[in-house]
């Protein structure tokens, strides 16, 4: 079964489009090094909640948005591959991949599928 990364971040609204270049930048990455599909979602209705919140979680302030994000990995073999290569790529250095967003909270980490169920129309 696939592995996924996922990712929860505070984006400042005024970054959105250069938070999207900065995605499609990762993306293409990603995909170098064996990505399956990576998804960027940004927030639409994400409610404040009593105890906790996406928003508490990252800390997002005023004028900030909260992006959900994903990477699908073929296995977690391939994704320990991938992250380690990409160690090395002078593309993920921080001098030449600057982050639109502060990455301090950016929550982050690496799942084990549970359920994975084909979409509409999918065959079996």
């Amino acid at each position: 079964m696939s592995y996924i990364d996922g990712f929860l971040a505070a984006v400042p609204v005024a970054n959105k489009s250069a938070y999207l270049a900065h995605a499609q930048y990762m993306a293409t990455v990603f995909m170098e090094y064996g990505a399956l599909q990576v998804v960027e979602n940004w927030a639409d209705e994400v409610p404040h909640g009593k105890l906790t919140d996406f928003h508490r979680a990252v800390q997002a302030g005023d004028g900030e948005a909260v992006v959900f994000s994903w990477v699908r990995w073929p296995d977690k073999a391939t994704r320990d591959a991938g992250w380690k290569a990409m160690e090395n790529d002078p593309r993920m250095q921080a001098d030449s991949l600057p982050m639109p967003f502060d990455g301090k909270r950016m929550v982050y980490g690496g799942f084990v599928n549970l359920l994975d169920l084909p979409g509409a129309g999918a065959r079996p």
